[in-house]
Protein backbone atom coordinates (compact mmCIF):
# COMPACT_ATOMS: atom_id res chain seq x y z
CA UNK A 1 0.00 0.00 0.00
CA UNK A 2 2.80 2.68 0.99
CA UNK A 3 4.61 1.81 -2.49
CA UNK A 4 1.70 2.35 -3.96
CA UNK A 5 1.18 5.27 -2.69
CA UNK A 6 4.92 6.66 -3.25
CA UNK A 7 4.90 5.46 -6.68
CA UNK A 8 1.08 7.48 -7.65
CA UNK A 9 3.13 10.64 -5.89
CA UNK A 10 6.12 10.37 -7.86
CA UNK A 11 3.97 10.49 -10.86
CA UNK A 12 1.91 13.21 -10.15
CA UNK A 13 5.64 15.12 -9.35
CA UNK A 14 6.87 14.35 -12.45
CA UNK A 15 3.59 14.95 -14.62
CA UNK A 16 3.61 18.53 -12.69
CA UNK A 17 7.26 19.42 -13.39
CA UNK A 18 6.53 18.63 -16.82
CA UNK A 19 3.77 20.91 -17.42
CA UNK A 20 5.68 23.53 -15.10
CA UNK A 21 8.68 23.20 -17.66
CA UNK A 22 6.28 23.57 -20.92
CA UNK A 23 4.38 26.58 -19.46
CA UNK A 24 7.78 27.84 -18.65
CA UNK A 25 8.75 27.55 -22.45
CA UNK A 26 5.71 28.89 -23.90
CA UNK A 27 6.45 31.86 -22.45
CA UNK A 28 9.57 32.49 -24.03
CA UNK A 29 10.25 33.69 -27.26
CA UNK A 30 12.04 32.09 -29.83
CA UNK A 31 15.55 33.37 -29.37
CA UNK A 32 15.40 32.75 -25.42
CA UNK A 33 13.82 29.67 -26.21
CA UNK A 34 17.01 28.22 -28.13
CA UNK A 35 19.50 29.26 -25.61
CA UNK A 36 17.33 27.41 -23.01
CA UNK A 37 17.31 24.54 -24.88
CA UNK A 38 21.09 24.69 -25.79
CA UNK A 39 21.84 25.23 -22.24
CA UNK A 40 19.72 22.18 -21.21
CA UNK A 41 21.49 20.17 -23.62
CA UNK A 42 25.21 21.50 -22.16
CA UNK A 43 23.66 20.47 -18.55
CA UNK A 44 22.62 17.14 -19.24
CA UNK A 45 24.25 15.70 -22.20
CA UNK A 46 27.69 17.41 -22.15
CA UNK A 47 28.27 16.74 -18.35
CA UNK A 48 32.15 17.63 -17.81
CA UNK A 49 32.87 19.69 -20.98
CA UNK A 50 32.69 22.99 -21.80
CA UNK A 51 30.09 25.17 -22.15
CA UNK A 52 27.91 26.50 -24.85
CA UNK A 53 29.81 28.29 -27.80
CA UNK A 54 28.99 31.73 -27.90
CA UNK A 55 27.88 32.18 -31.90
CA UNK A 56 28.18 35.66 -33.38
CA UNK A 57 24.20 36.66 -33.35
CA UNK A 58 22.59 39.63 -35.79
CA UNK A 59 19.75 40.56 -34.25
CA UNK A 60 16.92 43.07 -35.67
CA UNK A 61 18.80 46.23 -34.43
CA UNK A 62 21.86 45.04 -36.07
CA UNK A 63 19.99 44.54 -39.73
CA UNK A 64 18.71 48.43 -39.39
CA UNK A 65 21.42 49.77 -38.36
CA UNK A 66 23.04 48.36 -41.27
CA UNK A 67 20.60 48.61 -44.10
CA UNK A 68 18.94 51.96 -42.71
CA UNK A 69 18.94 55.41 -45.06
CA UNK A 70 18.40 58.53 -44.40
CA UNK A 71 16.39 58.73 -48.00
CA UNK A 72 16.06 55.41 -49.37
CA UNK A 73 16.85 55.22 -53.81
CA UNK A 74 15.03 52.63 -55.76
CA UNK A 75 17.25 50.51 -55.76
CA UNK A 76 16.85 50.17 -52.29
CA UNK A 77 13.39 49.53 -52.83
CA UNK A 78 14.36 46.95 -55.22
CA UNK A 79 16.44 44.96 -53.19
CA UNK A 80 13.92 41.69 -52.25
CA UNK A 81 15.70 40.52 -48.81
CA UNK A 82 13.83 39.88 -45.71
CA UNK A 83 16.38 42.38 -44.46
CA UNK A 84 15.51 45.72 -46.82
CA UNK A 85 11.69 44.67 -45.66
CA UNK A 86 13.05 45.14 -42.32
CA UNK A 87 14.58 48.25 -43.31
CA UNK A 88 11.79 49.53 -45.11
CA UNK A 89 9.19 48.69 -42.74
CA UNK A 90 11.05 50.93 -40.65
CA UNK A 91 11.56 53.79 -42.79
CA UNK A 92 7.84 53.86 -43.81
CA UNK A 93 6.83 54.55 -39.97
CA UNK A 94 9.02 57.84 -39.84
CA UNK A 95 7.67 61.33 -40.20
CA UNK A 96 9.97 63.60 -43.26
CA UNK A 97 8.70 66.85 -42.46
CA UNK A 98 10.68 67.84 -39.96
CA UNK A 99 13.92 66.39 -38.02
CA UNK A 100 15.47 66.26 -34.78
CA UNK A 101 18.81 67.61 -34.33
CA UNK A 102 21.39 66.46 -31.89
CA UNK A 103 23.78 69.65 -31.26
CA UNK A 104 25.59 68.01 -28.70
CA UNK A 105 28.93 68.63 -30.85
CA UNK A 106 27.92 71.62 -32.61
CA UNK A 107 31.24 73.79 -31.88
CA UNK A 108 33.13 71.15 -33.92
CA UNK A 109 30.18 71.52 -37.23
CA UNK A 110 29.53 68.08 -36.54
CA UNK A 111 25.39 68.28 -35.95
CA UNK A 112 23.32 65.34 -36.23
CA UNK A 113 19.91 64.80 -37.94
CA UNK A 114 17.11 62.21 -37.90
CA UNK A 115 13.31 61.89 -38.85
CA UNK A 116 10.96 61.78 -36.41
CA UNK A 117 9.11 58.89 -34.95
CA UNK A 118 4.96 58.63 -34.35
CA UNK A 119 5.74 59.34 -30.67
CA UNK A 120 7.48 62.56 -31.46
CA UNK A 121 4.85 63.45 -33.57
CA UNK A 122 1.97 63.40 -30.86
CA UNK A 123 4.06 64.95 -28.24
CA UNK A 124 4.69 67.94 -30.99
CA UNK A 125 8.42 67.77 -30.76
CA UNK A 126 10.13 69.25 -33.90
CA UNK A 127 7.00 70.56 -34.70
CA UNK A 128 5.41 72.80 -32.01
CA UNK A 129 8.83 71.99 -28.97
CA UNK A 130 12.31 72.75 -30.35
CA UNK A 131 13.39 70.29 -32.83
CA UNK A 132 16.79 70.02 -31.02
CA UNK A 133 16.89 66.87 -28.82
CA UNK A 134 18.33 68.25 -25.66
CA UNK A 135 16.17 71.48 -25.74
CA UNK A 136 12.18 72.01 -24.54
CA UNK A 137 11.88 75.58 -25.92
CA UNK A 138 8.69 76.31 -27.10
CA UNK A 139 8.94 79.81 -27.87
CA UNK A 140 10.64 81.83 -30.71
CA UNK A 141 10.57 78.85 -32.94
CA UNK A 142 11.87 79.14 -36.62
CA UNK A 143 11.81 76.76 -39.64
CA UNK A 144 15.55 76.52 -41.32
CA UNK A 145 16.00 74.48 -44.51
CA UNK A 146 19.25 72.93 -44.04
CA UNK A 147 21.38 71.49 -46.39
CA UNK A 148 22.29 68.12 -44.59
CA UNK A 149 25.60 67.03 -46.00
CA UNK A 150 26.57 63.22 -44.47
CA UNK A 151 28.29 60.46 -44.88
CA UNK A 152 26.38 57.08 -45.22
CA UNK A 153 27.61 53.53 -46.47
CA UNK A 154 30.75 55.04 -47.57
CA UNK A 155 28.89 57.76 -49.65
CA UNK A 156 29.19 61.18 -48.94
CA UNK A 157 25.17 62.37 -49.97
CA UNK A 158 23.57 66.15 -49.30
CA UNK A 159 20.34 66.52 -48.47
CA UNK A 160 17.60 69.34 -48.14
CA UNK A 161 15.61 69.14 -45.07
CA UNK A 162 13.21 71.41 -42.39
CA UNK A 163 14.51 71.81 -39.10
CA UNK A 164 12.09 73.93 -36.15
CA UNK A 165 14.24 75.38 -33.32
CA UNK A 166 14.80 78.06 -31.27
CA UNK A 167 16.92 81.05 -31.50
CA UNK A 168 19.47 79.84 -28.88
CA UNK A 169 19.68 76.55 -30.84
CA UNK A 170 19.58 78.36 -34.07
CA UNK A 171 22.69 80.07 -32.81
CA UNK A 172 24.24 76.55 -32.14
CA UNK A 173 23.42 76.24 -35.78
CA UNK A 174 25.36 78.35 -37.74
CA UNK A 175 28.29 78.35 -35.02
CA UNK A 176 30.80 76.93 -37.39
CA UNK A 177 30.05 79.44 -39.75
CA UNK A 178 29.62 82.65 -37.88
CA UNK A 179 33.26 81.90 -36.20
CA UNK A 180 34.76 80.83 -39.91
CA UNK A 181 33.14 84.29 -41.08
CA UNK A 182 34.67 86.24 -37.95
CA UNK A 183 37.70 84.88 -38.90
CA UNK A 184 37.97 85.94 -42.56
CA UNK A 185 36.60 89.15 -41.33
CA UNK A 186 39.41 89.46 -38.70
CA UNK A 187 42.11 88.34 -41.52
CA UNK A 188 40.33 90.94 -44.08
CA UNK A 189 40.85 93.57 -41.49
CA UNK A 190 44.09 93.13 -40.32
CA UNK A 191 45.03 93.25 -44.51
CA UNK A 192 43.60 96.67 -45.10
CA UNK A 193 45.14 97.87 -41.73
CA UNK A 194 48.81 97.37 -42.93
CA UNK A 195 48.19 98.33 -46.35
CA UNK A 196 46.72 101.65 -44.70
CA UNK A 197 50.08 101.56 -42.86
CA UNK A 198 52.09 101.25 -45.98
CA UNK A 199 50.37 103.49 -47.82
CA UNK A 200 50.99 105.84 -44.85
CA UNK A 201 54.66 105.39 -44.85
CA UNK A 202 54.28 105.89 -48.89
CA UNK A 203 52.60 109.52 -48.42
CA UNK A 204 54.94 110.96 -46.13
CA UNK A 205 58.78 109.77 -48.09
CA UNK A 206 56.66 111.05 -51.16
CA UNK A 207 56.03 114.53 -49.02
CA UNK A 208 60.13 114.17 -48.43
CA UNK A 209 60.79 113.72 -52.09
CA UNK A 210 58.79 116.89 -52.91
CA UNK A 211 60.14 118.74 -50.35
CA UNK A 212 63.77 117.85 -51.94
CA UNK A 213 62.64 118.27 -55.38
CA UNK A 214 61.85 122.44 -54.07
CA UNK A 215 64.96 122.77 -52.60
CA UNK A 216 66.36 121.52 -55.65
CA UNK A 217 64.91 123.87 -57.84
CA UNK A 218 65.12 126.68 -55.88
CA UNK A 219 68.63 126.21 -56.00
CA UNK A 220 68.98 125.89 -59.31
CA UNK A 221 67.09 128.50 -59.80
CA UNK A 222 70.01 130.56 -57.19
CA UNK A 223 72.52 129.33 -59.12
CA UNK A 224 71.40 130.43 -62.41
CA UNK A 225 70.67 134.00 -61.28
CA UNK A 226 73.98 134.63 -60.23
CA UNK A 227 75.52 132.58 -63.01
CA UNK A 228 73.41 135.56 -65.18
CA UNK A 229 74.63 138.34 -62.89
CA UNK A 230 77.86 137.76 -63.44
CA UNK A 231 77.26 137.64 -66.64
CA UNK A 232 76.59 140.49 -67.16
CA UNK A 233 78.91 142.39 -65.31
CA UNK A 234 81.36 140.55 -67.42
CA UNK A 235 80.09 142.29 -70.44
CA UNK A 236 79.85 145.86 -68.53
CA UNK A 237 83.60 145.77 -67.35
CA UNK A 238 84.39 144.17 -71.12
CA UNK A 239 82.85 147.87 -72.16
CA UNK A 240 84.89 149.73 -69.62
CA UNK A 241 87.99 148.07 -70.52
CA UNK A 242 87.87 149.14 -74.42
CA UNK A 243 86.92 152.85 -73.64
CA UNK A 244 90.58 152.88 -71.83
CA UNK A 245 92.54 151.50 -74.75
CA UNK A 246 91.85 152.24 -77.97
Amino acid sequence: MASFRSLKSAIFEREERKQQYQAHIRGLNAYDRHNKFLKDYVDFYRKGKSTQDKLPIKTDHDTLREGYRFIRSEEDDMDPSWEQKLVRRYYDKLFKEYCIADMSLYKSGKIGLRWRTEKEVISGKGQFICGNKHCDEKTGLASYEVNFSYSEAGENKQALVKLLICPRCAEKLMYKKQKEKELVDGKQKEKRKRKRGRTKNGGDTDDEDVMGDEKRRKGKKASTSTDDHRTDEDENFDEFLEGMFP
